[in-house]
């Protein structure tokens, strides 16, 4: 029996290495709070803390890549987006408790804008020179806002998303452009995105992504899909409240 799942024609992966869209989830949330836990609890630049940080950059690549697919499969994009954004507004409070007002904030709106980037790319994307403009136009306005992970984030959700096999495809016969395998295109071009907030964090992202196998996994249903929603904000408020007594 065949036990490897083929990604191109010279190169394939065993299935036991393979990932669900679950266990990236997993492997995100566990990243995010070994950051955070890092971040806002221990000493700096230590070798415990400079580890830390670097498992915790694994989370925001992995997350971006999963709103992109979760963008292309939801049954209602408007309702994933107003979803991300209500628990974007709600996680603000803990947020701010942790960062005082320093103008920034919290990861859940760039996922939110990385969703609307999408729409408006799937609505325009025929108009080339529209789309680019709009993208670019979201782009600022992460900027302008402060959000977490700025500009780069949403056009690392953005880049996951166009090159996605089904998304491209129907441009390939007019443009001849070669498709050899969608996790390494998408890694090649959102790789110098994720470099930037550390080179080992994007090549251990880069794994986890590459070992995706198209799967939904275990973790399904409205309670899981909202625990994971609500699972952002309360691990802030725990960090806070174990802060305030450290």
């Amino acid at each position: 029996m065949d036990t490897t799942l083929t990604t191109n024609k010279s190169f394939s992966v065993p299935l036991s290495l393979r990932l669900s869209g679950s266990a990236l989830k997993i492997i995100a949330v566990l990243s995010m709070v070994t950051d955070h836990c890092a971040y806002f609890l221990m000493e700096p630049d230590t070798p415990l803390y400079n580890v830390m940080r670097c498992f915790g950059r694994i989370a925001f690549p992995v997350f971006a890549f999963l709103i992109a697919e979760g963008f292309a499969h939801t049954r209602s994009r408007t309702r994933y987006f107003l979803t991300l954004l209500g628990f974007a507004i709600v996680s603000e409070i803990p947020w701010f408790l942790l960062n005082g007002y320093d103008g920034t904030h919290n990861v859940m709106f760039t996922l939110s804008l990385g969703v609307a980037a999408l729409a408006i790319f799937d609505r325009l994307c025929e108009h080339g020179p529209l789309c680019c403009f709009s993208i670019l136009l979201m782009c600022i306005l992460t900027w302008w806002s402060g959000v977490d992970y700025d500009w780069r984030g949403v056009l690392m959700i953005a880049i996951f998303y166009m090159l996605r096999k089904q998304t491209i495809i129907p441009w390939l016969s007019r443009h001849h452009v070669c498709f050899p395998s969608q996790a390494i295109m998408q890694i090649l071009f959102t790789f110098p995105f994720m470099m930037h907030y550390g080179i080992a964090g994007a090549v251990l992202a880069s794994i986890v992504i590459f070992l995706y196998d198209g799967t939904r996994g275990n973790i399904k249903g409205a309670v899981a899909k909202y625990s994971f929603y609500a699972f952002y904000p309360l691990h802030l408020l725990l960090i806070y409240y174990l802060s305030e007594i450290i």
